[in-house]
């Protein structure tokens, strides 16, 4: 029997609706319709609601009533409920219908103006700028600890990043480096045929990768692979309360989790920057062997005319600024992490991003201290 309702009015204002039939999904809606607009064209001065004639009663049904009430609270019109059947009651008590804020419908998000967004941004901002300061001088006072004690370091924990750092990337960046000299050698050799000076080829690619593309591009992807597992790792261990419980235990969480991997990617990177460099070289030999008639000897010739030892250490220092660079602020967007699993996803992608805009603005730093050396 589909819900229905029969209503029944007192000389004093009061009205009783006796409820009829089944109280489901499919009804709930409906009646919910036509019980609003009985309230609101009669306009009475209290209801009671009588449900010893339902059939079926389920949550839906608790919504009903709920929204009945929400509406006569409006109005200022008292509500009851006259004794409910055994079950009826019971899914009433379950769904703690007696508590108004149970069922009460959730209020708007409150829309602020700029002038409050811009503070709570500042607000945030400070934080996370404080935040950053300490867990710098956290990381300072961290290494300073190992060097006076090394015995302090996680050795075999360090050796087992630095395999997922440096030899698991390897071939990525190996690939990467080696189309990269390709293209840088193939383009360059357009132009300078044009003049004769196809032999400068070899010179350019490797003064270019040795000193500013084998150091951004290597730092590149490690920042993609190895900073968005560090920032995944440390902020699984954050929300399970690992990091907690390494507290408790008397453990220091910067000691423990982030020096290593911060060593880990400093000893790496540099190893994986003169990996990056010969590939490179090795991609502009192909093309200048194979599409400007130069032979190996004059390619390498070349090569290394155009390189000192001061462009090689140039290229390696800045590779170990960028290292210490992307472990650090990855281990920060972990240790960082509040809440839940998305958080995690969060801290990562915001490890990738910032540790890429820190590798160019420290590389902008880098060419104008060049510029004026």
């Amino acid at each position: 029997m589909s819900a229905s309702f029969e209503l029944k009015a007192s000389e004093d204002g009061a009205i009783g609706i006796q409820m009829i039939g089944r109280v489901d999904h499919q009804a709930a809606a409906g009646l919910l319709k036509q019980l609003l607009a009985e309230i609101k064209k009669r306009r009475p001065r209290q209801v009671t609601v009588d449900l010893n004639r339902i059939t079926f009663f389920d949550d839906f049904g608790v919504l009903v009533l709920a929204q009945l009430r929400e509406q006569l609270k409006t109005q200022q019109v008292p509500f009851r409920i006259a004794q409910p059947p055994p079950k009826v009651a019971e899914i009433l008590t379950l769904t703690n219908f007696d508590n108004p804020d149970m069922c009460t419908p959730l209020a708007e998000p409150r829309r602020e103006n700029i002038i409050l967004r811009l503070g709570d941004a500042t607000v945030r901002i400070h934080a996370n700028l404080l935040y950053m300061i300490s867990f710098l001088g956290s990381v300072l006072l961290a290494l300073a600890h190992v060097i006076r004690n090394p015995r302090d370091l996680r050795v075999n924990d360090t050796i087992d990043l630095m395999k997922k750092v440096g030899v698991d990337a390897l071939p990525i960046v190996a690939m990467i480096s080696f189309l990269l000299g390709l293209i840088m050698a193939f383009v360059s050799s357009m132009q300078l045929e044009q003049f004769g000076a196809s032999i400068f080829v070899a010179r350019l690619v490797a003064l270019a990768m040795v000193s500013e593309l084998g150091p951004i591009m290597t730092a590149i992807v490690v920042a993609g692979r190895s900073g968005s597992a560090f920032a995944a790792e440390i902020g699984t261990m954050r929300i399970s309360d690992e990091i907690d419980a390494l507290y408790t235990m008397g453990f220091a969480p910067t000691l423990f989790l982030a020096v290593p991997r911060i060593l880990a990617a400093m000893i790496m990177v540099p190893l994986l920057v003169l990996f990056s460099d010969l590939f490179a070289i090795a991609g502009g030999l192909v093309i200048s062997v194979s599409m400007m008639n130069l032979t190996v000897a004059t390619y390498i010739d070349q090569t290394l005319k155009a390189l000192t030892l001061f462009e090689l250490m140039w290229g390696l220092s800045k590779s170990v600024v960028f290292a210490a660079l992307i472990s650090w602020v990855a281990c920060l967007r972990g240790f960082q992490v509040q809440g839940g699993a998305a958080q995690v996803g969060n801290a990562a992608t915001s490890a990738v991003v910032s540790g890429i805009f820190l590798i160019i603005l420290f590389d902008s730093i880098f060419a104008v201290i060049r510029s004026y050396w």
